[in-house]
C-alpha cells in the first residue's frame, strides 16, 4: 500500500534530535517492514508556539495552498497513495493538509498520536483546537499510544476508530548488549537538558539523589542542552559523569554499563529513553507521569520491570532508589523482566504487525478496532 505519511509538529528529517523526530522515523520504518511504500508527503511545520497571533492564519493558509499543490499533483496519477498518514496531530500542530487531500482524492485519512484538549478552545490555540479536532473526526482510524489519549478521543469519535499501539523502539541493538555489573552501582539518566519538564526532572532527580549520601552509587547522565549550565551543579561531582549528547549507535554500550535507569519523567507522554533502558535489560525508577493511565505507568510494570513514584515527590524517589539499590537480586530479575517485556509488546515487529492491520482493514472499509 502506498503511504503518504506526514508529520505536522516535526517532520522526521528535521535536524534537531527529539523524541518527536525519533518515533515518526519509527512509525515509517514500521510501515516499511509491513510491507507498505511510505513517502514524506510534505515538510510543511504547522507547529505554533503561541507567540506570534499573525501565525496560526499565515499557516492554515500556507497549508491550504499545499494542499491543492498535492491534489493536483496525485489526482489521476498511477502513484497516487492508497493512504494518508498523519503523526502527532494536536492543537498546537494542526494538520491542514491530510484532511482535504485525502478528502480530495477519496483515500482513508489515518492519524496516530493524535490528542484532544477541550480548554484549548479558547486562546492563542483556538484556530488549531478546531482544526485539529476536525481532523479527528474525518480519520476512520486514530492510533494511539496511551489510554489517556483514547480517552480524549473518544469525545469525537466512535470507540471503533480507535486502535492502540505501544510505544516502541527496535530493541534488537539494545536486547543484544551484554550486561556488566558496576561497582558501586552505576545510575543512569537520559534526558534533554532544556527549561521546562525537562529540567524540573533534572532538578527533583538531583534532590533525590542528595538524600542518599549514605550508600554506594554513581551517576551518568546522557543528554545536552541550553540549560546544562544550571543543571551541572546540581549533582554530586565526585559521583557523576555528564557524557553530553551520545549518538544512537553507542547509547547500547552507555546502557550496558548501567544497574539502574533513574529518571522523574515529569510531563512526559512516555520517554523513549525508558522503553531503551529496559530493552537492554535495566530496571527503572521513574515518575508516574499522568498518574495510572499516563503513557510511562504503561511502559513499566510496576514492581516487576521497575518502581512508579509520584513525579514530583523527591523523598519517594530517593526511597524507591534505594531499594533496588539495596537488592542486587531483585534489580537483576527486574531488568531481565524489563527486556522480555519490552521484546513482547513494545518491539517494531509487533507495532509493524498492528499498523499493517489497521491500514488493510480500513483500506477494505471496515472498522479498524
Amino acid at each position: 500500500m502506498r503511504v503518504a505519511f506526514y508529520a505536522p509538529m516535526k517532520p522526521p528529517g528535521h535536524p534537531v534530535p527529539s523524541g518527536d523526530r525519533r518515533m515518526a522515523r519509527l512509525l515509517i520504518e514500521a510501515l516499511r517492514r509491513g510491507g507498505h511504500e511510505v513517502r514524506l508527503a510534505s515538510r510543511l511545520r504547522s507547529w505554533d508556539p503561541g507567540l506570534d497571533r499573525a501565525r496560526p492564519a499565515r499557516i492554515e493558509a500556507l497549508g491550504a495552498r499545499v494542499a491543492d499543490r498535492l491534489v493536483r499533483r496525485w489526482r489521476g496519477a498511477s502513484d497516487r497513495p492508497d493512504v494518508w498518514f498523519t503523526y502527532h496531530l494536536y492543537h498546537k500542530a494542526p494538520d491542514w493538509l491530510g484532511p482535504p487531500v485525502a478528502a480530495a482524492l477519496g483515500i482513508p485519512y489515518v492519524a496516530a498520536e493524535a490528542s484532544h484538549a477541550p480548554r484549548r478552545a479558547e486562546g492563542p490555540w483556538a484556530a488549531g483546537h478546531h482544526a485539529a479536532a476536525a481532523a479527528i473526526r474525518q480519520a476512520v482510524a486514530l492510533i494511539t499510544f496511551s489510554e489517556r489519549d483514547a480517552a480524549g478521543l473518544a469525545s469525537l469519535v466512535p470507540a471503533a476508530r480507535i486502535v492502540r499501539l505501544p510505544p516502541f523502539l527496535d530493541a534488537a541493538p539494545f536486547a543484544a548488549v551484554i550486561h556488566r555489573p558496576a561497582d558501586p552501582p552505576r545510575l543512569l539518566a537520559i534526558g534533554m537538558m532544556r527549561e521546562g519538564d525537562k529540567e524540573r526532572s533534572y532538578v527533583l532527580l538531583a534532590d533525590a539523589l542528595r538524600r542518599l549520601d549514605d550508600r554506594r552509587w554513581t551517576l551518568t547522565v546522557v543528554g545536552d542542552g541550553p540549560a546544562r549550565p544550571r543543571i551541572e551543579p546540581l549533582f554530586d561531582p565526585a559521583r557523576t559523569v555528564f557524557r553530553g549528547a551520545v549518538p544512537p549507535e553507542s547509547l547500547p554500550q552507555v546502557l550496558a554499563e548501567a544497574d539502574l535507569f533513574v529518571w522523574p519523567a515529569i510531563n512526559e507522554a512516555f520517554g523513549m529513553a525508558l522503553l531503551e533502558a529496559q530493552a537492554a535489560g535495566l530496571p527503572a525508577v521513574a515518575g508516574a507521569a499522568g498518574g495510572e493511565g499516563g503513557g510511562v505507568a504503561e511502559i513499566l510494570r510496576q514492581g516487576k520491570t521497575g518502581l512508579l513514584v509520584s513525579p514530583d515527590d523527591a523523598g519517594a524517589f530517593a526511597e524507591a532508589v534505594a531499594t533496588l539499590l539495596d537488592d542486587p537480586v531483585r534489580r537483576h530479575a527486574m531488568g531481565e523482566a524489563a527486556r522480555a517485556n519490552i521484546l513482547a509488546r513494545h518491539d517494531i515487529a509487533a507495532a509493524a504487525a498492528i499498523l499493517d492491520r489497521t491500514l488493510a482493514r480500513v483500506a477494505a472499509g471496515q472498522a479498524p478496532a
